[in-house]
């Protein structure tokens, strides 16, 4: 038995009919290396042989009575994997937007509590003899960083694969009433023996930041509250739409090397010139900058394979009210660095230290009233979207001896902030998810498909700067409607 801590716990409670809080990947993969050729078996009996690697997908939740402090994690004693692993064929043609919409499906129903949050999806009848995997986890279970170290578990380096000799872990029995009370009871003593010393580091840090707001020799990075309203930011609904796009990595690090910036400023560079572009297609370009969440892995060398959730976030700025691309760089650039010292102003762990505090009747009671009333329409954005880059293996991978071609992570979307783009790194390549609700954004793709011109733009600025770094644009894959229709 294992308490969830606050910050893991908190994903539950935010948790609504509409606002689901898992994240997802969607995979492509090519059949044609498995040994023997496709098996859905093979799959099957690859995740049951890794199960004793992956605790997230072993465990289920048991809810404390009254709702005393946070639910705890047990090893299921009834787990049945066929709940969780299912196949499903793709339609005609069998390429990316017909696999895009299927994981739209699967990301708009909730997980069930009742059983370990994971469910995995094996798509039959992609094109070229290509399966797909659409594998959505609770935010609860992991994190950006956790999530690729599953990856790591379940996936191999050869298509013949490893030898995995592990002993099988024992199932728990469900605790009583009587002993969850009694632990919830000895988790907030130890609480409450910290809470003084939280208060004293939460002072300190606040008058750091003061400080540094009042000197100008500080950058700063965007304010909570102060984002523009645009046509993905209002109240959502429990459906969700999903596209991709990708980009080539090396050229990523040379546009990097050659505006001096950060691989991270460039993948905000081109999401800052993408919503650019789908802004002024709807007329809503703002004159301010957009505000973006950025998750910050805060996991510590020791907690390396503790799973869970160990992230804080910074806010940054989108100026996709700038022509300009040298300035959005320049102003992205700045808002980086004046988000990385706010947050180290604060403090890396003050977000996940204080989540502890979260009381669950009343945070859960607080989100589904918010949800239910529609009230992220009634007042200025909090932020408008959340961005989230997370490097990922520049090696091939396999899984069931299927070689890995593609990879497309999503993150959740909330009240008030209906897009979400989550961005991770694949051997030669950046792949790039989108998720949105679907009413607000029933034209996801064509801004998947802005992801081409706006990266295009940052390479030709780049090739000005450093001609010796960037010779020429480089090839972008296509994301177009046309074009996805003619892909491998």
């Amino acid at each position: 038995m294992e308490r969830l801590s606050g910050m893991d716990a908190t994903f539950l409670y935010l948790e609504t009919p509409r606002s689901h809080m898992h994240v997802a990947m969607v995979g492509i993969f090519d059949a044609r290396t498995m040994p023997g050729g496709y098996s859905f078996q093979a799959i099957k009996d690859t995740i049951k042989e890794r199960l004793p690697l992956v605790p997230p997908f072993r465990r289920r939740l048991v809810s404390v009575p009254f709702q005393l402090h946070h639910p705890v994690w047990i090893e299921d004693p009834n787990f049945h994997l066929d709940y969780h692993v299912r196949r499903i064929g793709c339609p005609s043609p069998g390429g990316r937007r017909e696999l895009a919409e299927i994981a739209g499906q699967i990301v708009s129903i909730p997980l069930d509590r009742n059983r370990p949050l994971w469910e995995m999806w094996i798509v039959e009848g992609l094109k070229q003899d290509r399966i797909g995997f659409v594998c959505k986890v609770h935010h609860s279970a992991i994190d950006g960083a956790s999530g690729a170290e599953i990856m790591t578990e379940l996936f191999d380096l050869a298509p013949e694969g490893r030898e995995v000799d592990l002993e099988p872990v024992e199932p728990e029995h469900v605790p009583s009433d009587l002993e969850l009370v009694s632990y919830a009871a000895a988790s907030k003593l130890k609480l409450a023996g910290d809470a003084f010393g939280l208060v004293g580091r939460t002072a300190r840090s606040i008058a750091t930041l003061v400080g540094n707001i009042r000197n100008p020799d500080v950058g700063h990075g965007a304010v909570p509250l102060t984002a523009p309203r645009t046509p993905f930011n209002s109240s959502i609904g429990p459906h969700r739409t999903v596209a991709f796009a990708r980009v080539p990595l090396d050229t990523v690090k040379q546009v990097k090397s050659a505006l001096d910036v950060k691989v991270n400023d460039v993948v905000l560079g081109i999401c800052t010139g993408t919503l650019r572009r789908y802004l002024e297609r709807h007329d809503a370009l703002p004159d301010i900058p957009l505000v973006s969440v950025v998750p910050v892995s805060v996991r510590q060398e020791s907690e390396a394979h503790s799973g869970g959730n160990k992230v804080s976030a910074m806010f940054t700025a989108l100026p996709v009210h700038l022509e300009d691309p040298q300035e959005r760089m320049d102003a992205i650039a700045a808002s980086t660095q004046g988000a990385k010292e706010d947050h180290n102003a604060i403090g890396a762990h003050m977000l996940t230290e204080w989540a502890e505090w979260a009381a669950p009747r009343t945070f859960g009671l607080a989100a589904r009233l918010y949800s239910s009333m529609g009230l992220a329409s009634q007042h200025r954005p909090i932020h408008n979207l959340v961005i989230s880059n997370v490097p990922g293996p520049p090696f091939p991978l396999y899984f069931a001896g299927a070689e890995m071609v593609a990879t497309y992570p999503m993150g959740p979307i909330m009240d008030g902030a209906g897009l979400n783009i989550t961005v991770l790194s694949y051997r030669d390549h950046v792949d790039i998810g989108f998720l949105a609700d679907e009413e607000l954004m029933d034209d996801l793709w064509d801004l998947a498909a802005d992801v081409t011109p706006a990266f295009q733009e940052l390479v030709e600025l780049a090739g000005k700067v450093d001609p010796t770094l960037v010779k020429a644009p480089a090839p972008v894959t296509p994301t177009s409607a046309s074009a996805m229709a003619q892909e491998d």
